[in-house]
């Protein structure tokens, strides 16, 4: 009776926010003739997203041998990539000596990932640092890994199906490429402020879908849960009230960096109520004990602890390995395995170097990227300028450039991992992270949210659902540079 109440609560909540019969096109369905919610593809029973944070393909796999469009080599091995510095001299892609990062270095707002694109050039790495962290070294954005500095990566990547052309869903930072993966559209988002996550796409996300359907799913977090729905007591309306109330911080630089990339977890990128918190957030450990009975929902997403182990810098990457490692290993050994399918990736690649330019992409919605301060009247800018001019000049370095969802971020890292996926497969299929959506989609049989996830292409090529399944023992994959549990 009580989960009840819940979900009634939260089937209200989503009709509120997307009315009684949301815009979608039911012809979109991948079976228009089927009602939404049947399952076309009965053998994955489970899907779970593992989204890690900021590395580009070429930054952790770009040098994974035999497999996958990674760094061309020179006769001695080295690779032959470099970028211009301002003075005309090339900073060449080398090895990181240390798996710790430089805080802030590389960077990745809008305007950056933009110039760092460069019409395709994609030789901008080196420029948006002494651009735009001035003092710091302008050669890290070049810098990767190995093997041997990532070695479950590697094993995981040349085991199990790779996609080497896949892309984040926009040049920009982590909120507008997670929203894309949730709901298809970053709705005119593009930094990551929190108090810019107020508002909601009109036809809703993947989750509201799911919802509707009565499809299971939980975004598992390493959040406090009592402070997150403390925050909830007051409604959705409280909580855009108090995320509104929280822009007056933008207006100090200090505020602004402690504050961005603060993030606490993947569904509430669009706000998620009370009966939602209530329903679908676990925690992390409670996904461990769910893989290990093989009680995990259809569909889920896994958020590392942001703060430490989810590879965003300053942080040590090998814990992050470390996280995503232990989430894997509990899939692969879990009960559920036999029905499982894992997709590892990254939101975006943080400002680190990759070669293969973005192809355009289908504007997802008529939505502009905007920036709320810099969208003020010009002459409210002007005559906060003498008071704010630090803060207003930051804004405008982060958060200038095209106002429009037109083009594909750079590469990022993805593995799909099923006791179904076809063994020594890459995949070079151009997907981006509504690929997810689109996978779901072809799953439950439901309809797409924007154009963007409409015109997308689910990963299955990867896997083999008419044969026996070629991992259904799970194999042998290197153990992470750092042990899960040695923090």
């Amino acid at each position: 009776m009580f989960d009840a109440r819940w979900e009634a609560a939260e089937q209200r909540q989503i009709r509120q926010r997307t009315g009684d019969e949301p815009p979608v096109d039911p012809e979109s369905r991948p079976r228009p003739d089927l009602p939404a919610g049947t399952d076309l593809l009965p053998k994955i029973k489970h899907i779970v997203v593992l989204m890690m944070e900021n590395h580009s393909y070429d930054n952790y796999l770009g040098m994974l041998p035999g497999r996958g469009e990674g760094l061309a080599r020179g006769p001695d091995g080295a690779p032959l990539a470099a970028c211009p510095r301002r003075d005309g001299s090339l900073v060449p892609a080398h090895h990181l000596t240390s798996t710790v990062q430089v805080d802030r270095v590389p960077t990745q707002s809008w305007n950056v990932s933009h110039l760092q694109y460069n019409d395709g050039r994609c030789d901008g790495f080196v420029n948006s640092i002494e651009q735009f962290v001035p003092g710091a070294d302008p050669a890290v954005p070049m810098g990767y890994w190995t093997e041997q500095d990532l070695p479950f990566y590697h094993g995981l990547a040349r085991t199990f199906p790779l996609a080497d052309h896949w892309f984040c869903s926009c040049l920009g930072p982590t909120f507008p490429n997670r929203r894309f993966m949730i709901a298809g559209t970053a709705h005119g988002l593009i930094d990551d402020l929190p108090w810019d996550l107020v508002d909601y796409p009109a036809a809703g996300t993947i989750f509201d879908l799911l919802t509707r359907n009565k499809i299971g799913w939980v975004n598992y977090h390493n959040v406090n849960p009592t402070g997150l729905l403390l925050k909830r007591v007051l409604g959705t309306p409280g909580l855009t009230a108090a995320r509104r109330l929280a822009s007056v911080g933008r207006l100090f630089p200090s505020i602004v960096h402690a504050e961005r990339g603060n993030k606490s977890f993947t569904a509430d990128l669009y706000p998620l109520g009370m009966a939602g918190c209530v329903r679908h957030l676990r925690t992390a450990q409670q996904f461990f004990a769910d893989a290990d009975a093989g009680t995990l929902p259809a569909f889920s997403i896994v958020d590392p602890d942001f703060g430490d182990f989810s590879e965003e810098n300053p942080q040590d990457i090998r814990k992050g390995e470390s996280f995503a490692s232990e989430v894997i290993s509990r899939v692969l050994h879990g009960k559920g395995w036999p029905g499982t399918l894992l997709i590892w990736t990254y939101d975006e690649p943080g400002g680190y170097y990759d070669h293969v330019p973005p192809p355009a992409a289908i504007p997802p919605d008529d939505v502009l990227a905007k920036d709320l301060v810099l969208a003020w009247p010009s002459w409210v800018r002007a005559l906060l300028r003498p008071l704010l001019r630090a803060a207003l000049t930051e804004l405008v370095n982060a958060d200038a450039g095209p106002r429009t969802y037109d083009r594909y971020g750079l590469r990022v890292p993805a593995v799909l991992v099923s006791p179904y996926a076809r063994p020594g497969y890459v995949t070079s299929t151009v997907y981006d992270h509504t690929s997810i959506l689109k996978l779901v989609q072809q799953k439950w049989n439901l309809p797409a949210l924007t154009r963007r996830d409409a015109a997308a292409t689910a990963p299955l090529d990867a896997l083999d659902l008419d044969g026996e399944p070629a991992f259904l023992t799970p194999p042998e994959l290197p153990s992470p540079s750092l042990a899960w549990g040695s923090r």
